[in-house]
């Protein structure tokens, strides 16, 4: 009898039990439904992405140096008569230690002679470190595996060093495709491989300023100066052509704190109909909505006829792709990949089509 009585009174507990985990479950989903609406709705950018402030021109740098360590893929100079200057150049390092070796000795295939550059920004304080860009300027087939060794920085050929660059390579993994090729692993990079070791002039801090747009436009120029003068004040911000915003700030404000909040502000991007396309490995970016018009390419040993669908003669043709009219270029680049075109030739048949009008939207090959 105890054991019946206790099950009656358990069964509605359960049940009640279970009835309010159910209602919690149901409103914590409401709940993730009504997020999305608040946390994802602002897609701004900040204008500090969007502009560089007035005065503040990056410091381009730049240096001659020696990329050491190489799997017998460096310069292949050799000394004596024909000696290079990679060959002179480690003559002059191994100087500095009290150390001669004779020119027509030394063998080159572990060092490549490189030139490093770098931009840095004018309000970076000794100490700061910046990325730098290495680029072989000899015969070396590919930097992978090297080392930077020490290179002095300058801003002019003949003035004094700012900064220094060392440190490991690194090179982009093309696949085996690129590998060895001149074009792929001739160029590296060092991410934090600068050291800025002087003090750079930098602009000072003006009332009356300026925002220059890394890409004028005149929409989003307009976009700038609204929310400024919505979160500073109505005339705090004046457009004044397609590239630049004049910023007045009143006597009484903080310059760098309310340049910092202007900066901060977010203003609603344009979506541009861009497409980019990396002339090394092939990649095809597209930005915004892009369609491609009726055309026909021939370039090299691929012919691409857009506009007319694909039928059982031609359709076998090697270097023949056909594909319908009003087809996304994602699908257009799909289909040359699939074929293996070269990386150079797909760039230039989008530029055709760009030429020819089948695309609209702005074509940059890098």
């Amino acid at each position: 009898m105890i054991t019946n009585t206790a099950n009656r009174f358990a069964a509605p507990a359960r049940a009640y039990a279970m009835s309010y985990a159910m209602r919690a479950i149901i409103a914590a989903a409401l709940l993730l439904l009504l997020l999305p609406t608040t946390s994802f709705a602002q897609n701004d950018v900040k204008i500090r992405d969007l502009t560089s402030p007035e005065g503040a021109l990056p410091v381009r740098l730049v240096g001659y140096g020696l990329a050491i360590g190489l799997d017998n893929t460096g310069d292949r100079a050799i000394g004596g008569q024909s000696a290079g200057p990679t060959v002179q150049s480690v003559i002059n390092i191994l100087r500095r230690f009290n150390v001669e070796v004779p020119a027509d000795l030394i063998r080159m295939r572990n060092v490549a002679a490189v030139l490093v550059t770098a931009e840095v920004s004018p309000y970076l304080r000794p100490g700061g470190r910046f990325e730098v860009h290495v680029s072989s300027i000899g015969d070396a087939r590919s930097l992978r595996g090297g080392q930077l060794f020490m290179t002095p920085l300058v801003a002019d050929p003949n003035g004094p060093a700012l900064a220094t660059a060392q440190g490991t390579l690194v090179i982009s993994d093309g696949g085996t495709a690129t590998r060895y090729q001149p074009s792929h692993e001739t160029n590296g990079r060092l991410p934090s491989g600068g050291v800025l070791e002087a003090d750079l002039p930098r602009p000072a801090m003006a009332a009356v300023s300026r925002l220059f747009l890394r890409e004028p436009d005149l929409g989003i120029a307009t976009k700038i100066a609204t929310a400024i003068n919505g979160a500073m004040g109505e005339k705090t911000a004046v457009v004044e052509d397609e590239g630049s915003v004049l910023v007045t700030l009143a006597d009484s404000v903080q310059k760098p704190v309310a340049m910092a909040k202007i900066r901060d502000l977010g203003v609603a991007p344009e979506s541009k109909s861009r497409l980019i396309i990396d002339g090394k490995d092939g990649t095809v970016v597209a930005g915004g909505d892009m369609i491609v018009g009726a055309a026909t390419v021939s370039h090299g040993a691929i012919t691409l006829s857009i506009g007319k669908l694909a039928d059982d003669d031609t359709a076998a043709i090697p270097g023949s792709v056909r594909l319908p009219a009003g087809i996304p270029v994602q699908r257009v680049a799909t289909a040359l990949h699939a074929v293996q075109t070269p990386a150079n030739e797909i760039a230039a048949i989008f530029a055709a089509l760009r030429e020819i009008g089948a695309i609209t939207a702005e074509v940059i090959v890098r």
